[in-house]
């Protein structure tokens, strides 16, 4: 029997959050969000990927914040984690002692395929939740964060894959696109092909399997399906989950791609603090789902953070008719 309620503490790029949640049903949560403090670590970062000191004293800070909240996360009660921006740091340690010194919280890092296996519970939880008459088929679940890609696919509890990649939309961006900007078709060619080369050299990347469902999370994919919906004239009724189409996708890029970061974050659903990012993010998601063999994606509001909170609760996904005979 898991405990009434959990909280964790996910310490990201662009915010520190601290969420608490409650069962709601066998699969469900009941979310309450505590505290979220804004971020921009992307903007505190080497060459190398190095948090200087600006952003660690940021980082302090938020997490001050966030313990002056919720003093548990001092007695260890909130599972205090940090995404792939500290996780890869090269100075990760000296971040996370610092943190620890200042404030008595100890953040974890979790490895990549973790993240993905934790944004696969919460999926699978999150669709059966939402569809509780319906037997669970085969998953394949997307999520495209700021320095990692993660997919996780399988049709049980715990996926049978989990795959971790250096896609995030924040690396691909350092990496192929300084300054989040394709400056002829050329480039933006030319970007789509390093994302493709490393893709295809994964062995046994997931597919998408007929009469399965793909859930894609991440702020990446949530603002690209606001976006896509938007260029496309195309409102969605309230309570009506998004689906993310890989041609409507293809038909973003050249809007995305012809656009200053400043009017990019100006456009439906593209926040200015992801602008830089959103081009990467937009060529990473379009390749993924090629490679995956994906013709769209419903846009899944629960990944890692949720997934922990799952596990913490011990919620198990609803058991169907079909599965208990």
């Amino acid at each position: 029997m898991g405990v009434r309620q959990a909280g964790v503490l996910d310490v990201g790029c662009h915010s520190v959050l601290l969420a608490s949640a409650r069962r709601a049903g066998d699969a469900g949560l009941e979310p309450m969000v505590s505290r979220k403090v804004r971020l921009r670590l992307n903007h505190a970062l080497a060459v190398d990927g190095r948090l200087r000191e600006a952003g660690m004293r940021s980082v302090e800070r938020a997490v001050a914040e966030a313990v002056a909240s919720d003093p548990r996360l001092r007695s260890g009660k909130v599972f205090a984690f940090a995404t792939s921006v500290i996780r890869d740091a090269p100075n990760r340690d000296e971040v996370i002692e610092r943190v620890a010194r200042a404030t008595g919280v100890h953040l974890q890092v979790l490895p990549g395929e973790e993240e993905a296996r934790l944004a696969y519970v919460a999926a699978r939880h999150w669709e059966a939740y939402r569809r509780p008459h319906r037997v669970p088929g085969d998953l394949l679940v997307l999520d495209i964060g700021g320095g990692t890609l993660e997919i996780a696919a399988g049709s049980g509890d715990d996926p049978r894959a989990v795959l971790s990649l250096p896609l995030g939309a924040r690396r691909v961006t350092r990496e192929v696109l300084p300054g989040g900007v394709a400056s002829s078709p050329k480039e933006l060619a030319r970007a789509r092909r390093y994302v493709r080369r490393v893709l295809r050299a994964v062995p046994d990347l997931p597919q998408a399997v007929p009469g399965g469902r793909v859930l894609a999370s991440s702020k990446t994919f949530t603002q690209l399906a606001h976006l896509t919906a938007a260029l496309q004239h195309t409102r969605r009724a309230p309570g009506v989950t998004q689906l993310l189409t890989a041609t409507a996708l293809r038909d973003a890029l050249p809007v995305l791609a012809d656009l200053g970061v400043a009017d990019r974050g100006k456009l439906p659903g593209i926040s200015a603090h992801r602008a830089e990012q959103s081009l990467a993010g937009a060529i990473v998601a379009v390749e993924l789902m090629e490679a995956c063999g994906a013709r769209a994606a419903t846009i899944c509001p629960w990944s890692t953070r949720e997934g922990l909170l799952l596990e913490a609760l011990g919620a198990t996904a609803p058991r169907h008719p079909a599965q208990a005979a």
